[in-house]
């Protein structure tokens, strides 16, 4: 599979394959026509209340990563679905995020190659 992260104010290129944003909210100041996506799936993004605790603190991240994993839980078939496209071509997470290893798409990313750790 091959699955990619890109951070939404990054140009959007041939070889993202299919975009999906992964923000609940989305990113400010990028126009929809500049953010070339072709899907917005909010149903996978962190709860505004884990998004909000969690503030983009690194040091928060590894509570941060047990909790949306958990949340994730609750979505096997949105998981599966954007499994089977990353199968079949190039998926590319878009996110807002400035920090791009202490992000939701990082742990979405590794959920899509890896599974769900067992009590998620």
């Amino acid at each position: 599979m091959d699955i990619r992260l890109k951070r939404a104010y990054e140009p959007a290129e041939d070889s993202d394959g299919y975009r999906i944003l992964i923000d609940r909210l989305w990113p400010r100041g990028l126009s929809r026509e500049r953010a070339k996506l072709d899907e917005w799936e909010r149903g996978l993004a962190p709860s505004t209340e884990l998004r909000q605790w969690f503030g983009h603190d690194p040091s928060r991240f590894p509570d941060f990563r047990r909790r949306y994993l958990h949340e994730l839980g609750g979505h096997r078939a949105a998981l599966a679905s954007l499994r089977g496209r990353a199968r079949e071509g190039t998926l590319t997470l878009v996110y807002a995020a400035k920090d791009t290893d202490h992000n939701d798409a990082v742990v979405l990313a590794e959920v899509l190659r890896r599974g769900l750790p067992r009590g998620a």
